[in-house]
C-alpha cells in the first residue's frame, strides 16, 4: 500500500542521514519528494532514486534565508499545484559548553534549527491552507526535552520546536492541517559518528533496547505522522529514543 500516493512532500536536510532515509521511504510510499538541502549530496540522492523510478527532485535551499525558501516553494507549487507534507528535518550542531560558546555558534544553530523551521512553515502553510490539507512534522530532540551538556544552543532550539509545534497545531487545525514533532534519541548518523568512541558507547549502553537508533527508525515515525492514519494526532511530540526516560 502506498500511503502517500500522489502527495507532494518537502523534506529539509534530505541529503544524508535521517533526511535521506526519509526521502527513500516517502518516495517508496508514492510521494513526489522534493529535497531541500545546502549539501550537493542531495542531488545524488535525487538522481539515484529517480533512476529507480521514484519521483524525487533536489533544490539547493538555505532554509535560514526566507527569500530562498519562498523561491523554492513557488517553483514546487508552479510544477505540482500543491504541497501536502512538510518535514522540517534539517538541523546543525555547534557544540560547546555555554561559557565557551561563541555568539556565532549560538546564532548559527538558531538560524537553521529554529528560524529555518519558521521560514519553511510561514512559506508552505498558506499553500496547505488553500488546499485545506497538510501535514507538518518538525524535528525536536531528546536534548530539547532533557537538556544536554555542551548543547545549550541546540537544546534551546529543539525545546523551542516543541512549543512552536503546539502553537501551529492550534493555529492550523481548523484548516485541515496537523502539526506534530518527533524527538529522536541517539541515532547512528554522520553527526553522531563524530562523537568520541567511549562517549558513544556509554550513550548506547544507557538506552534500554541496547542499540543506537537507525535513521529509518525516525523516518518511519515521520511517515506515520504524515499519513492519513494520524489525522487526529495534532500538537504532539513523539519521542523515538529506545526507551530513555
Amino acid at each position: 500500500m502506498q500511503r502517500l500516493k500522489n502527495q507532494v512532500a518537502i523534506i529539509t536536510g534530505g541529503a544524508r542521514g535521517i533526511g535521506k532515509a526519509t526521502v527513500e521511504i516517502f518516495a517508496g510510499e508514492g510521494a513526489k519528494v522534493i529535497i531541500w538541502d545546502v549539501l550537493d549530496a542531495g542531488a545524488e540522492t535525487a538522481k539515484d532514486l529517480s533512476a529507480r523510478g521514484f519521483l524525487v527532485e533536489f533544490q539547493k535551499v538555505d532554509i535560514s534565508e526566507l527569500s530562498a525558501v519562498e523561491k523554492a516553494a513557488n517553483m514546487i507549487v508552479e510544477n505540482y499545484k500543491k504541497i501536502d507534507i512538510l518535514i522540517n528535518n534539517a538541523g546543525v550542531i555547534r557544540d560547546s559548553s555555554i561559557l565557551k560558546m561563541t555568539s556565532e555558534q549560538w546564532q548559527t544553530v538558531l538560524n537553521v534549527n529554529l528560524t529555518g523551521v519558521f521560514n519553511c512553515v510561514k512559506t508552505v502553510a498558506p499553500h496547505m491552507i488553500e488546499n485545506k490539507y497538510g501535514r507538518i512534522v518538525n524535528t525536536s530532540s531528546i536534548s530539547g526535552l532533557r537538556g544536554n551538556f555542551g548543547q545549550a544552543n541546540y537544546a534551546a532550539t529543539k525545546a523551542g520546536i516543541v512549543g512552536m509545534t503546539k502553537t501551529l497545531a492550534r493555529e492550523f487545525g481548523k484548516h485541515g492541517i496537523t502539526a506534530n514533532a518527533v524527538a529522536p534519541g541517539f541515532i547512528a548518523t554522520e553527526m553522531t559518528d563524530s562523537i568520541p568512541t567511549e562517549i558513544r558507547k556509554a550513550a548506547i549502553e544507557g538506552i534500554p533496547v541496547k542499540r543506537a537508533g537507525q535513521p529509518e527508525d525516525i523516518a518511519y515515525a515521520y511517515l506515520f505522522l504524515a499519513s492519513a492514519e494520524a489525522s487526529f494526532i495534532n500538537g504532539h511530540c513523539l519521542s523515538v529514543n529506545g526507551g530513555v526516560l
